[in-house]
């Protein structure tokens, strides 16, 4: 996974998504339509999805355009290089070059001065793991900036929250019951191995950096619990401990009046809490 020189700046006179000129002075819903129109005109192609904050209502001014496109790799008609053509300055990676799995390859550009991310989405995969979500099977992998990893069902979580702007994509009606079901014994499972390596293996150490790194990764596990106890969808972890009612860990890591076997004993307190509350509530809709 290539992670320098992810993003350069626009080149004097880009015109950035179109052929229309002037492209600096379109509104954010002018620009998103020529956006969507050119990702949609690449080869092979199914559809083309806005994601992250702009899809959910929560951006700010500043936030990135986090897109994705769909496409069938059986039928190996779509290709990086396409989009490497239409001429946006950023990063292309191949496919499978961010390491396979769920991110499979996508671009950090910079389209007419707006950060944009394009994520690729095989659809193969996607129906298989949207198959495997409904029976209550995933997968958890390592990525670049998530501490906890993610879950394979992230796929199904952002066809369930993001926005097609083009073409079809698969549709989910609600949080599958078998995943709810068994998402929050393997995330809280995680959890407490991970708490208890902290307490068995690091404080006799007196390793502080440890035992605050390994409380912090069982927090975001925790709070994947928490969010699939509720049958709420996950897509990445900025804001999973809030939404979970963990960020009460903070203040218990930033006081460091706290000795090391303490600190783990009560992090793991409030998870447990917050994670049998979570069973207890109905699943919300959609």
């Amino acid at each position: 996974m290539r992670i320098s020189g992810c993003r350069g700046s626009p080149k004097q006179g880009d015109v950035g998504v179109g052929s229309v000129t002037g492209m600096s002075e379109l509104t954010d819903d002018v620009f998103l339509d020529h956006l969507a129109d050119r990702l949609a005109a690449l080869p092979g192609v199914r559809a083309v999805a806005l994601g992250g904050s702009r899809a959910q209502g929560t951006h700010t001014a500043a936030s990135d355009w986090d897109t994705a496109v769909y496409y069938r790799g059986s039928e190996g008609e779509f290709a990086p290089r396409h989009l490497r053509d239409v001429g946006w300055e950023g990063e292309v990676s191949e496919i499978g070059e961010w390491g396979g799995g769920v991110f499979n390859g996508g671009a950090w550009l910079s389209v007419d001065g707006r950060r944009v991310d394009v994520h690729y989405r095989d659809l193969d995969v996607v129906e298989r793991v949207l198959g495997e979500a409904r029976g209550g099977r995933f997968r958890i992998e390592p990525l670049m900036f998530h501490l906890a990893g993610i879950p394979s069902y992230l796929l199904v979580a952002e066809l369930a929250v993001n926005r097609v702007l083009r073409g079809e994509a698969p549709r989910v009606d609600g949080y599958p019951d078998a995943l709810r079901e068994a998402a929050p014994a393997e995330w809280w499972g995680r959890a407490e191995l991970t708490l208890e390596y902290a307490r068995s293996g690091n404080v006799p150490l007196g390793g502080r950096t440890e035992v605050v790194g390994a409380v912090a990764v069982a927090a975001l596990q925790a709070g994947h619990a928490v969010l699939a106890g509720r049958g709420e969808w996950v897509t990445n972890e900025k804001r999973l401990l809030a939404r979970a009612g963990l960020r009460g860990i903070d203040a218990l890591l930033a006081d460091g009046q706290v000795g090391l076997g303490e600190l783990v004993a009560r992090a793991r307190e409030l998870m447990a809490r917050a994670v049998a509350r979570a069973a207890y509530q109905e699943p919300r809709k959609g």
